[in-house]
């Protein structure tokens, strides 16, 4: 709890003396980066791949499991009839086999994930050249995330113009 407060108390200072820095005739403007991503023609066609990726990841799943659950249901079929070696072999055959399921639904997950991030920076990476240039076109001093501002002017959001200009420039997103 005590921590919190000293972190707090901190943050509170170190952002006030931030804001104290700034000049009243300073132009700051914010955007919802969000916002750009999630309506801008190439970031939907991010999500839409992205959505493409996990239900093919998502079948492959589900016809592992079915998999392994016929096989489960064979060897339990099997444990009568097979003698105890035999059994404990097919067992750990089938454990083995469930590691392996596990270790391939891990790696495509981490793979999905790593695509979205990438995603993400190559996004922030188009994005850049397009927010500099606006800011200097219109006098701008300071762009701030729209999370991290409590409360500002409407006029202040510069989010549909920097999504219009980023569709008109930006078609697609190539990530690596």
């Amino acid at each position: 709890m005590i921590k919190r407060f000293i972190k707090l108390f901190f943050f509170t200072f170190l952002f006030s003396f931030n804001i104290l820095n700034l000049n009243a005739n300073d132009n700051i403007a914010f955007i919802n980066l969000n916002y750009v991503f999630d309506n801008s023609n190439a970031g939907k066609k991010i999500i839409n791949e992205i959505k493409e990726k996990q239900k093919k990841n998502n079948d492959e799943f589900k016809n592992l499991k079915k998999k392994f659950d016929t096989d489960k249901g064979k060897l339990e079929t099997q444990k009568n009839v097979l003698s105890k070696e035999e059994f404990e072999k097919k067992f750990f055959e089938l454990e083995k086999n469930l590691k392996d399921y596990n270790l391939k639904i891990r790696n495509k997950n981490n793979a999905l994930t790593k695509f979205q991030l990438d995603a993400r920076k190559e996004f922030y990476l188009s994005l850049q050249p397009i927010l500099e240039g606006y800011a200097k076109e219109n006098s701008i001093d300071i762009i701030l995330k729209n999370e991290n501002v409590l409360i500002g002017k409407t006029s202040l959001d510069i989010t549909k113009n920097i999504l219009d200009l980023y569709n008109a420039k930006i078609k697609k997103i190539s990530v690596k």
